[in-house]
């Protein structure tokens, strides 16, 4: 399915095209990449390179088939060409669910639905399957930022209409992006992770040294207790990664998963193609005792954070999962130059190991009328309570200062 628009406003305005395109396959890498890494994009933050919105990751989740119409993740990504080139791009997926999303709307659906009203299709804009802030806006170089955001948020709402969604969701997206579609009229939500940060250390024991004297030593007993009998970690990355390492890692992410949330959401085929396209974007944190490998972390290497994504194993032991998921990534951002540790969604025991709370911004657009009033007068009560729990967290955190 694809539709077309073009904008009436002023004569550069009007030179915009925009489509809705079914599938990566159809935008050519090299022009998504350059939208997805432009200045424009990515002004105001401190990188340079998000993985996730990379054309790799994105169209390995769309050809595994981990994406598709049969998952509920219909791929429908909003373009604006000028003269046949990409300037502005946004993904986005035509949803018949609300999983997968870590930013929770069930309980908007079951309003407009016991009102007699239908809440799926809606659209997306996100990474499928990764709460990982990053670009939604991709602009290309040269391009007026509110401009182009103007024209993505006008292709989505014209592709709402065509499809007949109930609404537009754009999640983890930069606050920058967040404060142009407030200008736009979307509605404004905040959420919160837990992040590690670098506060100019050079070691691990800097960082401990940096904590009071009780959360320092009790770090250093899940340590040790971690690798009792007799396990030890590797880290695997780029050509380093063979297909024995594959094979177990999506062991434990299968066993995990399915103990978790019934069905994992990711196969093989994208495990193995992320690692044919962008090996040295990826870090496997392993675990091995006597001889065998026992859980594992997949992490995707930015150039200023270092993202965990997902976690597994096949064999139960005390602190294993913090030390291969928080402390390892700690000890692998440091040796790397890494500004951050973004660990994934949820986890306020991450507070106690020196993990802050760090504010998630998402932005919604309700067609109907009278749930978009419900929803604006929520998310207004939401975002009182959310950035009085942040604040709170701040207090709660293992560093010293937080004791004097």
């Amino acid at each position: 399915m694809e539709t077309s628009s073009r904008t009436q406003d002023d004569a550069p305005a009007a030179e915009l095209h925009v489509r809705a395109v079914p599938g990566l396959a159809r935008i050519p890498a090299a022009e998504w990449d350059r939208c997805a890494t432009s200045p424009e994009t990515l002004a105001a933050g401190d990188e340079t390179f998000n993985p996730f919105v990379s054309h790799a990751f994105l169209s390995a989740l769309e050809e595994s088939g981990c994406v598709s119409r049969k998952t509920g993740w219909l791929p429908l990504h909003v373009t604006v060409e000028r003269a046949g080139r990409l300037v502005g791009a946004a993904p986005c997926y035509l949803k018949s669910h609300s999983q997968g999303e870590y930013v929770f709307d069930q309980g908007w659906a079951d309003a407009i639905e016991r009102a007699g009203g239908a809440y799926y299709p809606k659209l997306q804009v996100s990474v499928p399957f990764t709460p990982v802030t990053g670009p939604r806006f991709l602009i290309a170089p040269g391009e007026e930022p509110d401009a182009a955001a103007a024209a993505i948020v006008a292709g989505l709402r014209a592709l709402r209409a065509e499809t007949e969604a109930s609404s537009i969701h754009v999640t983890f997206m930069r606050e920058r992006e967040w404060d142009q579609a407030g200008a736009l009229g979307l509605l404004q939500r905040i959420d919160q992770q837990f992040h590690w940060e670098n506060r100019g250390y050079s070691t691990f024991e800097d960082f401990l040294g940096d904590l009071a004297s009780r959360k320092r030593k009790a770090i250093k007993r899940e340590r040790r207790e971690a690798l009792g009998c007799g396990i030890t970690i590797e880290h695997v990355t780029g050509s380093e990664i063979t297909e024995a390492h594959w094979d177990a890692f999506f062991e434990f992410y299968v066993d995990t998963g399915a103990r978790k949330w019934g069905r994992p959401y990711l196969n093989k085929t994208f495990f193995r193609l992320i690692g044919e396209r962008m090996p040295e974007r990826i870090l496997l944190v392993m675990a091995r005792r006597e001889g065998r490998l026992i859980a594992g972390a997949i992490n995707f290497i930015g150039d200023v954070a270092l993202y965990g994504r997902n976690w597994g194993c096949v064999e139960d032991h005390p602190f294993l999962h913090f030390e291969v998921c928080y402390y390892q990534a700690i000890e692998f951002a440091l040796a790397n130059g890494l500004k951050r540790v973004e660990a994934g969604a949820q986890g306020e025991h991450k507070l106690a190991r020196g993990y802050r709370p760090v504010a998630m911004h998402s932005a919604h657009d309700i067609a109907e009328l009278s749930l978009r009033r419900a929803v604006a007068g929520y998310l207004e009560r939401e975002r009182g309570y959310v950035q009085a729990a942040m604040d709170e967290y701040a207090t709660m955190t293992p560093f010293r200062a937080c004791d004097e």
